[in-house]
């Protein structure tokens, strides 16, 4: 994770703009909700957590959870939400999206999220598993379930309500809903201050969400996506889904000339992935669009960006304040 850095005070017409993501260390829940009046009151998040709990997963399942002291989670923002709650010396093995917080890079990989493997989840000895539809294949967790371990599953849907309501239910399944209604509460707050600095901006620039791997994955994004919800609330239009596209798909010049961005919005690690700015402007179309030719490119962290999670609420502040320059003078 990139050091912490300073929001550049410009967009660059001339020399690229990077947005690094800042490495915010995890904020503990707030000891305080506010009340009807706005004065805080004290709130009493559990000290450890209380078990046994029975949830119903997103597919309707009955779950019990007896034991939370070592937990799978399956998605990089799942690991994120368990440590945000408290509980990250209780994860033992992460898939290879979670990148924050750094703790979870050390820890024994279950390979991807969407390629997991039954065996080496079942090795780790998991006492709970906790993941997101996105979670897979079906039949690997169907072969974690027979295995007698509880499995849980949260939605995890493209809106901006989708942070707290999956920070709830995690902490529900874990034991600890105290805690995590407090996390949920702070980053909604987040989410709200963000969403009111963008209603401020007066420029409303078209914004292109381009996933990209290199040469062998180069797609944009559209409507239906979290890079949709994001570039929405931030202020922008989402030139992807103006132009059409719902979800995904590939990159070719047609489609750049149809989107004509006046700002590239990418993946830090997608941006990395095809050299740069530099390399970024080599691919067939993309020097012949608005924000190619200004050289307006915003990348932010992954997770960071796409994870709505405990830190959605600072990545849409970063994101506003990328977008609109004009914002950053006062």
């Amino acid at each position: 994770v990139p050091s912490p850095s300073v929001v550049p005070t410009a967009i660059a017409t001339a020399e690229p703009t990077i947005f690094s993501t800042p490495a915010l260390a995890p904020t503990p829940p707030s000891t305080a909700e506010p009340t009807r009046t706005g004065e805080a009151r004290p709130a009493s998040p559990e000290a450890e957590p209380q078990l046994p709990v029975t949830v119903i997963d997103v597919e309707g399942r009955e779950v019990a959870v007896t034991d939370v002291s070592r937990i799978v989670p399956l998605n990089g923002d799942i690991a994120e939400i368990v440590w945000a709650l408290g509980l990250g010396e209780n994860v033992v093995g992460v898939d290879t999206s979670a990148r924050y917080p750094p703790e979870a890079r050390q820890l024994p990989s279950i390979g991807y999220q969407r390629r997991l493997s039954a065996e080496g989840i079942l090795s780790l000895n998991p006492t709970v598993i906790v993941g997101t539809q996105e979670a897979g294949p079906p039949e690997v967790i169907q072969q974690l379930r027979d295995a007698g371990v509880p499995v849980i599953l949260v939605e995890d849907k493209p809106s901006l309500e989708t942070p707290g309501a999956k920070i709830r239910a995690v902490a529900r399944a874990l034991g600890v809903p105290g805690r995590g209604e407090a996390l949920a509460r702070k980053t909604e707050q987040e989410i709200a201050e963000a969403k009111a600095l963008a209603a401020r901006a007066r420029s409303k620039p078209r914004v292109l969400f381009l996933y990209l791997r290199g040469t062998r994955t180069q797609m944009i994004g559209g409507l239906g996506t979290d890079a949709h919800v994001m570039i929405e609330a931030a202020g922008a239009i989402d030139a992807g889904a103006e132009s059409g596209i719902v979800e995904y798909k590939p990159l070719t010049p047609e489609a750049l000339v149809a989107a004509q961005p006046d700002v590239l919005l990418l993946l830090e690690a997608g941006l990395e992935s095809v050299g740069g700015v530099d390399g970024l402007l080599q691919l067939p179309g993309i020097a012949e669009t608005p924000a190619g030719q200004n050289r307006r490119v915003v990348a932010l962290d992954d997770l960071y960006l796409l994870g709505m999670g405990p830190r959605t609420g600072q990545a849409l502040r970063d994101l506003v304040l990328a977008l609109h320059p004009e914002l950053q003078q006062g």
